[in-house]
C-alpha cells in the first residue's frame, strides 16, 4: 500500500497496526502529492490510505489523481477525529471510509474489510473477462468450425453455428434461436433424443453416437449421426450437439474414392462382388454368441411401380428404400444391393427371433414412408425372407438360398411380411446328431472341458455394481470353443441339463470365491427347476466353498415360469432361504407376464431383446417395455435390458427408467474365462 503522510511515525504507524492483524504488509513512503501519479502506475498498489489533516493537502486533487491511474483501488483517509460528517464528505469524494490511529482495531477492521473488497471485485473483474475471451473464442471457434453445433437448454436452442444453419437450410444468425430442438427431428426421434439429453446434463452420457432423422427446412428428411456433450452456454448448463462434418482431407478422400468403388451410386451399399467378399471376411470369425441371419428384401410389385414413375425413376424408389433401411441398421451389419432391386443384409442377433422381430419393424417402416419421386407420390412394402447360418459348418451361399426361397414364398403369399424357411430335420437326422453330440457332452462333462465366460451387466444410473451373466462354453477334443447353440437342444433332449447346471453353478460359486464380484447371474433349465434335490446340494456347496450366497443370481426364463408356476415360485423361495438372489430372463413376450410377476418373489427381471429390436422408434413397443418397468419397480425389483446394440435404444430405456443394460453395445462376451476347478 501507499501511506501519503509526511511524517515516518505514521507509515511505522500503519505498518505496525496492520502486521500485527496478520496483514503482510508492504507500505510504500509518499510524502508529496505530486509523485501520486507515477506510484501509482508503477507500484499497482492495493490501497491508499491518506493523513489529511496536515497542512497543504488537498484531498479533491488526490481523488483526482487516484480515479486516473487506479480508479478501483480503495482510499482510507486518517484523521485525528472522526465523526459522521467526516465520514460523508470523504465518502463523496471518492473514499471507502476515515479512521483514526486512535482506534487501531477499528483501523485493521476497516483496512481488511476494504482489501477483501477490492481484492474480491479483482478477482470478479478477472473471471468475467475470462469468461467474455472464452465466449468469443469460442464463437469464432464455432463460426469457423466445419462441424454443424448448436447449444440447447431446456429442450430450447440457444444458439446454432453457421454449419448448423447451413445443414438445416436456415440463413440469419437467429434463424433457429428459441426453436425447440425437437421441432428439427421426426417424431420418431424423439424418444432416444430426449432420453440422450437427461442422459447428458446429468454426465452419465459418454461418447455414444445417437442416430436421428433430421427434418430439413425444405420439409425433406436425411439420417444423420449426433454426439451430445454437457456444456456451459452464457454460465448455465446446456447440452451441446454436434453433427461431425465429412472431412475431405487427402486420406480420406482416398478412402472416399475406395468406398465409392465398391459401393452402389445411388444406394450407397456395397455392390454384390464386395458384398459376398465382406460376408466371407466377416464370417471367417466366429461370434462369441448370438446368431448370423441373412435378411434378403424386395420391394413388393416392383413392376407395377416402374410402370407408374417410369423406369428411369425406379433407382430413386430403391435410393428411397435404402435411406430407411440404413435408418434401421445397426453399425454390425453388414447391407448390399443383391440380384438387380434386392437389398441382402447379414445380421447379427442375439436370436432368431430377434432378426425377426427387427425385420417386422422394417416393413412397418416402410408401411409407414410416403415415397416422393419427382412430382408423383406412391406407397410401397416390401417382403423379407430370412435365412440361419448355422454356427457349425457355415455355408454362406446356402443361407443366401435359403433368404431368397424364404423371399420368393413370402411374396407368393402376398407380399408385405417376414418369411423364414422352416428346416427342420427329421427325427431320424435328430436322433443321428444327437447320438453324437450326447457323447461329446458326456465327454467333456468328464473331462472339465466346459468353460464360463463374462457378459458385463452396466449401470444406467451411474455406479458400476460389478455385476455380470455368464455363459457356458464347451471345448472340443482340440481345445476348440463350442457355442451353446451347437449343443444345448441335444442337451435337453437327453437329459444333461441337469448336469450342465450343476457345473455351471459350482464354477460360478467357486469363481465367487476366489474373486471379488458383486453378484454373478447364472441361468438354470427347467429340469433343475424340476429336480428336488437341488436345493440340498446348494446347501451343502455352500457350506463347502463359504460364499455369500447374495453374489449369486439364479435365473430361469419367463417362458419355463409360465409352465411351471407352481414349482418355480418353491424353487425362488427356497432359493430365498438360503441367501440367493433370482432373477427372471427373456421377460415380457408371454401370455401374462403382469401376472407372472405377482405371482412370483424375484430379484431382477431382464426384459426380453426381442423387445429392444426398434424399441428406439416404435412407441407401441416403449409403452409396453414401459408398463414392464412401472410394475416391477412398484414390487421393489430391479430391471435389467437385454441384447442392447445402440445408443439409440439405450437412450431410450434412460425415459422408461430401466436401470441396466447388457448386450453388445456394452460389451462383447470377455475372454476372461472360468473353469470348474475347484
Amino acid at each position: 500500500m501507499i501511506v501519503m503522510t509526511r511524517s515516518q511515525d505514521h507509515v511505522e504507524a500503519i505498518n505496525s497496526t496492520l502486521r500485527n492483524a496478520g496483514h503482510p504488509v508492504h507500505c510504500t513512503w509518499l510524502s508529496d502529492a505530486r509523485d501520486l501519479g507515477d506510484a501509482l502506475t508503477q507500484l499497482n498498489p492495493e490501497m491508499l490510505i491518506v493523513f489529511v489533516d496536515e497542512p497543504g493537502v488537498d484531498l479533491g486533487s488526490i481523488m483526482s489523481v487516484k480515479g486516473r491511474n487506479a480508479p478501483e483501488m480503495p482510499v482510507l483517509i486518517v484523521r485525528d477525529q472522526v465523526d459522521e460528517a467526516a465520514i460523508a464528505a470523504a465518502m463523496r469524494l471518492g473514499a471507502q471510509d476515515v479512521v483514526t490511529l486512535a482506534n487501531r482495531d477499528r483501523l485493521h477492521s476497516v483496512a481488511s474489510r476494504e482489501l477483501r473488497a477490492y481484492r474480491l471485485e479483482r478477482a470478479l473483474n478477472a473471471t468475467l473477462s475470462s469468461a467474455r475471451e472464452y465466449r468469443e473464442q469460442l464463437q469464432h471457434f464455432l463460426e469457423g468450425s466445419a462441424d454443424a453445433v448448436t447449444h440447447v437448454q431446456e429442450g430450447i436452442i440457444v444458439d446454432a453455428n453457421r454449419a448448423w444453419l447451413e445443414l438445416f437450410g436456415y440463413s440469419g444468425e437467429d434463424a433457429l434461436t428459441g426453436t425447440p430442438l425437437m421441432d428439427l427431428f421426426e417424431q420418431e426421434t424423439h424418444p432416444a433424443l430426449k432420453g440422450a439429453l437427461v442422459a447428458s446434463l446429468q454426465g452419465k452420457w459418454t461418447d455414444h453416437a445417437l442416430k436421428a432423422g433430421a427434418l430439413l427446412s425444405d420439409g425433406s428428411t436425411v439420417q444423420i449421426e449426433l454426439t451430445l456433450t454437457k456444456a456451459d452456454y452464457e454460465s448455465e448448463p446446456a447440452i451441446r450437439i454436434t453433427i461431425p462434418a465429412r472431412h475431405t482431407q487427402d486420406h480420406d478422400l482416398e478412402l472416399q474414392l475406395a468406398d465409392a468403388v465398391k459401393n452402389d451410386a445411388s444406394t450407397g451399399f456395397l455392390q454384390q462382388r464386395y458384398l459376398i467378399a465382406a460376408l466371407r471376411e466377416r464370417c471367417a470369425h466366429v461370434m462369441k454368441g448370438g446368431v448370423r441371419v441373412f435378411a434378403l428384401i424386395r420391394p413388393d410389385k416392383f413392376g407395377d411401380i416402374q410402370a407408374a414413375i417410369g423406369l428411369l425413376a425406379s433407382d430413386d424408389f430403391m435410393s428411397q428404400l435404402a435411406e430407411i433401411i440404413r435408418s434401421q441398421i445397426t453399425p454390425g451389419d453388414i447391407c448390399g444391393r443383391f440380384g438387380g432391386n434386392g437389398f441382402l443384409l447379414m445380421l447379427e442377433r442375439g436370436t432368431v427371433r430377434d432378426a425377426e422381430i427387427w425385420s417386422d419393424n422394417l416393413i412397418n417402416r416402410v408401411n409407414q414412408h410416403m415415397f416422393a419421386i419427382d412430382d408423383k407420390t406412391l406407397s410401397g412394402s416390401v417382403t423379407i425372407g430370412l435365412g440361419l447360418l448355422p454356427a457349425t459348418h457355415p455355408d454362406i451361399a446356402a443361407a443366401i438360398e435359403d433368404a431368397a426361397g424364404a423371399n420368393h414364398r413370402g411374396r407368393e403369399q402376398g407380399g408385405n411380411q417376414t418369411y423364414m424357411v422352416d428346416n427342420a430335420d427329421t427325427d431320424t437326422r435328430v436322433q443321428a446328431y444327437d447320438k453324437i453330440w450326447v457323447k461329446h457332452i458326456k465327454s467333456a462333462l468328464m473331462e472339465n472341458r466346459f468353460r464360463l465366460v463374462q457378459l458385463p451387466i452396466a449401470s444406467l444410473l451411474g455406479e458400476d455394481k460389478g455385476m455380470f451373466d455368464v455363459l457356458v462354453r464347451m471345448l472340443d477334443e482340440q481345445g476348440t470353443e463350442v457355442l451353446p447353440a451347437e449343443f444345448l437342444a441335444a442337451a435337453e433332449r437327453n437329459d444333461l441339463m441337469k448336469n450342465i447346471d450343476r457345473w455351471v453353478i459350482g464354477a460360478s460359486m467357486s469363481f465367487c470365491a476366489n474373486r471379488k464380484s458383486a453378484c454373478i447371474f447364472v441361468r438354470v433349465s427347467k429340469d433343475t427347476i424340476l429336480d428336488t434335490t437341488i436345493i440340498g446340494w446348494l446347501t451343502a456347496q455352500l457350506k463347502s466353498l463359504k460364499i455369500e450366497p447374495q453374489r449369486l443370481c439364479i435365473q430361469a426364463t419367463e417362458a419355463i415360469a409360465m409352465q411351471h408356476v407352481v414349482q418355480t415360485r418353491e424353487f425362488a423361495q427356497n432359493l430365498h432361504k438360503l441367501g440367493f438372489r433370482v432373477a427372471l430372463e427373456h421377460f415380457g413376450t408371454g401370455r401374462d407376464p403382469l401376472k407372472l410377476l405377482a405371482d412370483l418373489d424375484v430379484d431382477f427381471i431382464k426384459v426380453d431383446g426381442t423387445l429392444m429390436q426398434g424399441l428406439s422408434t416404435n412407441q407401441l413397443q416403449q409403452q409396453r417395455v414401459k408398463a414392464l418397468v412401472d410394475a416391477a419397480k412398484r414390487k421393489g425389483i430391479e430391471t435389467i435390458a437385454e441384447r442392447v446394440e445402440d445408443a439409440n435404444t439405450m437412450a431410450v430405456l434412460w425415459q422408461l427408467g430401466i436401470e441396466f443394460i447388457q448386450g453388445y453395445f456394452v460389451n462383447a462376451p470377455e475372454d476372461v474365462t472360468m473353469s470348474g476347478d475347484r
